[in-house]
């Protein structure tokens, strides 16, 4: 822990907060001692200046007078008169040999005393001054009170960084041990989250959707490797054969050949499909996205679909009032469309009814793929977006189930969410896509 990058952020802290409460205080000390000095200042003058007056007005014998009122007042100023000759004549500082203007006088106690000397008329000098030691507590008392900051700063600091990298520690301690959990094959472990929102907190949940979603990619992984294994076993099984038919029968080796090329352009297919999700949900394909009309989009794959479409007797047509653009990538785009308008075609039945609708639902884009066929149960809706999957009585029908799961596939990669609805009768497959420039 005492090498933690915590502890050494609270140290920093601290010490930062311990040299700016030794600034202040030498600030606060200086500003105070010269407001002060300042306040004597004026003070001493002030009386100097009324003293004078009172020489002026009352003479020698008033000031004289005034003199020894104010130096028998308690905490009063000091002060003296000096005749002609630096005779004392009355004061404590009358016998102080100080020189005219602002001087330090040294008294017998040892203290310092700040005096002012002014000139009277005939040779008399007054003299008003005031010792440092209020100066000098008010100096002793700042220091203290500071100091005392300075330690309360350093002791709090030092307990604050200790508590803090303790409890850093500890979660810290917590995503690592997690990682090492799950690096030795623990992949259901997940970082504890203690609910107070702070950054740590907003790690973990990231750490977890993380772990979620390895999680779902390996679960994925093991059900694809599955499914690739139980429907491929099939095809390859008749692929076999139909070889040994071929080598018993030499007659029908040509037709045995045609019906193998056949398995393996099927079996081709399928893993061109499985690659063909992969590459979209790994992602790379984000690169090609720019601004396309999912309008014109859903016409170019209704009008191909159209002629095959009236051949099953059944109708295909478009609803697209005007033009919506999207960010995307269309040729994705058209793929998936083309898988759900071929889904439609093979369950629906012949005589069905499907209809492209391409519309904007409470501001973002919506496209959907609706027929009037005999529909999905509810239970196997969500399911036939998974690999492989598909329902019973579509098993006879041509197609390995990847359909529907490249179509979730190019959803994701345009942050958009699909989802097959009931259309009563028939199935409705909806594309939801975020707004412009926000996928």
């Amino acid at each position: 822990m005492f090498r933690s990058t915590s502890l050494r952020l609270a140290a920093l802290y601290t010490t930062a907060f311990a040299i700016s409460v030794v600034m202040l205080g030498m600030l606060t000390l200086y500003t105070t001692r010269q407001e002060l000095a300042d306040q004597f200042d004026r003070r001493i003058r002030a009386e100097s200046a009324a003293l004078a007056q009172e020489y002026r007005s009352e003479g020698l014998t008033g000031v004289m007078e005034a003199v020894r009122e104010r130096d028998r007042t308690p905490g009063a100023l000091d002060y003296g008169l000096r005749g002609p000759g630096g005779v004392a004549l009355a004061g404590r500082l009358g016998a102080a040999h100080a020189p005219m203007g602002w001087s330090a006088v040294d008294e017998p106690g040892g203290e310092s005393m700040r005096v002012y000397a002014i000139d009277l008329p005939d040779g008399y000098v007054l003299l008003v001054g005031d010792d440092e030691e209020r100066i000098e507590a008010l100096d002793g008392a700042v220091i203290r009170g500071f100091g005392w900051a300075f330690a309360g700063v350093v002791i709090l600091g030092v307990l604050g960084g200790f508590a803090f990298s303790r409890g850093v520690h500890r979660r810290l301690a917590a995503i690592s041990s997690t990682a090492e959990a799950i690096i030795d094959g623990d992949l259901a472990r997940r970082v504890p989250v203690r609910g107070s929102d702070d950054d740590l907190d907003r790690l973990a949940l990231t750490f977890n959707r993380m772990l979620d979603r390895i999680s779902s990619l390996m679960d994925s992984l093991k059900q694809v490797s599955s499914d690739v294994a139980h429907d491929m076993r099939t095809p390859l099984t008749r692929l076999r054969n139909r070889l040994e038919a071929g080598l018993a029968a030499p007659a029908d080796r040509g037709q045995a050949i045609e019906g193998a090329l056949a398995d393996l352009d099927a079996i081709l297919e399928t893993f061109a499909a499985i690659l063909r999700i992969a590459q979209i949900e790994s992602g790379a394909r984000r690169a090609a996205f720019r601004p396309c009309d999912l309008a014109a989009v859903a016409r170019t794959v209704v009008e191909a679909f159209a002629p095959s479409a009236e051949e099953a007797r059944q109708t295909l047509t478009l609803s697209a009032a005007e033009p919506l653009l999207i960010d995307g990538d269309p040729e994705l785009l058209t793929q998936m469309l083309v898988n759900l308008v071929e889904n439609a075609l093979r369950h629906a039945g012949a005589g069905a009814r499907i209809v492209v609708r391409v519309e904007r639902r409470e501001g973002e884009p919506k496209l959907s793929v609706v027929d009037n066929g005999p529909g999905v149960p509810e239970a196997d809706r969500e399911r036939l977006f998974d690999r492989f999957y598909r329902l019973e009585r579509s098993r006879s029908t041509p197609g390995a189930g990847l359909g529907l799961a490249l179509v979730s596939a190019v959803a994701r990669l345009h942050g958009a969410e699909v989802r097959l609805l009931d259309a009563a009768p028939g199935v409705e497959a909806t594309v939801r896509f975020p707004g412009l420039g926000s996928a």
